[in-house]
């Protein structure tokens, strides 16, 4: 009897950039998903600048880039104290609900047996669509 390649129950969630925080309209602009089994986190990121013109004509991409480029460093576990915490704590103060222009969708859970495929699919169907 051969056995079941392993799943690993995953959460992820959407990056959103949101212009006009009192509009509650926003781009999704990246992902970060988390195993915590695994303790495996990673954050990517894709602006479309047409979206983007679309909510916020004049839009400032270099400093959402910017503040893009922190959120991922975080995920990624930099220097910061924030980036020295585990990676489900990281997962956890990221996608934290706050009034900002960057912020994340609620988290939502899968199951997978390869997490960077998964990661990859997701950010195709969420983000680079």
């Amino acid at each position: 009897m051969q056995s079941q390649p392993a799943k690993h129950l995953y959460e992820y969630a959407v990056i959103r950039y949101c212009p006009r925080v009192e509009r509650e309209e926003f781009v999704n602009v990246g992902l970060v998903m988390m195993c915590k089994r695994r303790r495996w986190l990673r954050a990517a990121t894709a602006i479309d600048s047409a979206r983007v013109a679309a909510f916020m004509p004049g839009a400032d991409l270099d400093a959402v880039q910017a503040q893009l480029d922190a959120f991922v460093s975080v995920a990624k576990g930099d220097n910061s104290p924030i980036g020295q915490l585990e990676a489900h704590e990281r997962f956890r103060w990221l996608t934290a609900v706050r009034s900002a222009c960057i912020g994340t969708s609620r988290p939502h859970p899968g199951l997978t047996e390869n997490l960077d495929e998964t990661f990859e699919r997701l950010m195709g169907e969420l983000v680079r669509s």
